[in-house]
């Protein structure tokens, strides 16, 4: 069994709490107007066709939340894609190490995927920024350098920095305290930056595309996700393929209707894990080997891939529900951005490669991202989650940390190098926006707008929190341009 061992703890029947009353407002443009008809529904709804029946039903407001898909369309298409595609092109967002040589801890190595396309593009270690190789953490102002060797101590660890000053055995003490003080605020696996097997990947030499990656070992690792770490009701089974266009179930809802009889918080774990997995497929879909390996490699958009896997036709129903879980995740990880502004607003957080003028303009185009987002009125309210008994909610909080932890593990059974790097890297960044929601040094410090003494991220988490919010970004308006090539074919 790969499922986390932990106690089930009691349902709770929560709402969810939205703020703000119109995105319009915000906008500011009259030229960006909502797709409405004057009969309430949507343009695309209205205008929806048998070729458009991916996008006919996806529109208005979302299950669990009082924001609609149309708001989050145009922020996200006109507000934010084109600058977290910037970003995330820099040098500070652009390498992430990790270690490819971890075994799977659940079932027998499968091998691994031998297809060329599966191959990470090694990055030499001379093209890594000097300033990133020189320490995994985020570097602060040379002002504070002036400090005494205490004083630095304490700062070091507020900021999870560690002053090279120090000596080898302080800084090691220093070290092992923060993770062992950060281990009850994780939500997912992290792999040993110190580890001889870690390695730096250049992420825009090794894009997010189909690969090849199929059949029974990519099967298993998604089965075993939501199969061993689902919440469902204790009442109910039935058999999971999500990997096929229907999973099976005559009344066409499949493993959704599980989800009436679940409490907020284990529905809100389902529709997290279904978002992450529908914008990995529209990644996929996006960029599909079009071409036969013997030939010129080439990659695009396969609009018949994208239907096999959303149109509700030949996902009886279940399809606009994933695109929809998708939003949702959206606007998770969204509220945490929005909430961990305060932390990069510091001017002693800096965004470290070593090359000071990129250095200044990636914060510089970073602080201008979080603007955006903290002006979106439609924000997530996490108080409305594990508010219960305060008892039954460190329960339910705790199972619901430890299996998302355990679906970090499992990424270390992905067959495909390049889907493993993928994987690891969104479900990390997923699991850095549960930690800033959810952690108790979170809600303490940042919720207050105070310096946060005891929070801390590293880099290998920050890279792994906005690259994760990019491809979500990018999976949205990979949605409209799905939308226009279905157009285009009636």
């Amino acid at each position: 069994m790969i499922r986390a061992t932990v106690q089930r703890g009691a349902p709770f029947v929560l709402l969810w709490l939205f703020v703000g009353n119109s995105v319009f407002a915000w906008l500011g443009n009259d030229n960006v107007k909502s797709k409405k008809q004057k009969n309430g529904q949507s343009d695309y709804e209205a205008t929806g066709s048998q070729d458009q029946n991916c996008f006919c039903h996806l529109t208005g407001i979302l299950d669990d939340c009082f924001c609609d898909v149309e708001s989050i369309d145009i922020f996200n298409n006109f507000k934010i894609y084109p600058s977290i595609r910037k970003l995330t092109e820099r040098d500070y967002f652009r390498y992430y190490k990790v270690n490819l040589k971890r075994p799977c801890p659940f079932w027998p190595d499968d091998s691994q995927c031998s297809i060329k396309d599966c191959q990470v593009e090694p990055c030499p270690e001379s093209k890594v920024p000097v300033g990133i190789k020189a320490g995994n953490y985020n570097k602060y102002s040379q002002a504070s350098n002036t400090r005494s060797d205490v004083e630095e101590c304490e700062h070091a660890h507020e900021l999870g920095a560690i002053n090279s000053t120090l000596s080898n055995q302080s800084r090691e003490a220093f070290e092992d305290w923060a993770r062992h003080d950060d281990a009850q605020d994780h939500f997912c696996e992290l792999d040993d930056e110190t580890s001889p097997d870690a390695q730096y990947v250049d992420l825009l030499l090794n894009p997010e595309r189909y690969t090849g990656y199929k059949g029974p070992s990519a099967w298993r690792v998604w089965n075993s996700i939501y199969e061993e770490n689902c919440f469902k009701p204790r009442s109910v089974y039935r058999p999971l393929n999500p990997l096929v266009p229907s999973r099976g179930d005559d009344d066409g809802e499949g493993f959704y209707n599980w989800l009436e009889g679940l409490c907020l918080e284990k529905r809100v774990f389902y529709r997290l894990i279904s978002g992450l997995h529908s914008s990995i497929n529209i990644h996929l879909c996006a960029e599909y080997l079009l071409e036969e390996p013997w030939s010129k490699a080439h990659w695009g958009a396969n609009v018949r891939e994208f239907r096999r896997r959303f149109d509700p036709a030949e996902t009886k129903g279940e399809g606009t529900r994933r695109l929809k879980n998708l939003y949702f995740l959206y606007l998770i990880e969204l509220r945490a951005l929005s909430k961990v502004a305060p932390y990069f607003e510091r001017s002693i957080i800096n965004l470290y490669t070593g090359n000071v003028q990129e250095d200044g303009q990636t914060k510089e185009l970073l602080l201008q991202i979080f603007n955006e987002i903290r002006a979106f009125p439609m924000h997530f309210d996490e108080k409305s989650m594990f508010a219960g008994h305060k008892l039954e909610a460190k329960t339910l909080k705790e199972e619901f940390r430890l299996h998302f932890k355990n679906i970090s593990r499992i990424m270390d059974c992905v067959g495909c190098n390049k889907c493993r790097v993928w994987g690891k890297l969104q479900t990390q960044g997923l699991g850095t926006a549960l930690k800033i929601l959810f952690s108790e040094k979170e809600i303490q410090n940042l919720q207050e707008n105070s310096p946060s003494k005891g929070f801390q991220l590293t880099r290998q988490e920050i890279v792994a929190l906005l690259n994760a919010f990019g491809r979500l970004s990018t999976s949205i308006k990979e949605l409209h341009n799905f939308r226009t090539l279905l157009k285009d074919q009636r």
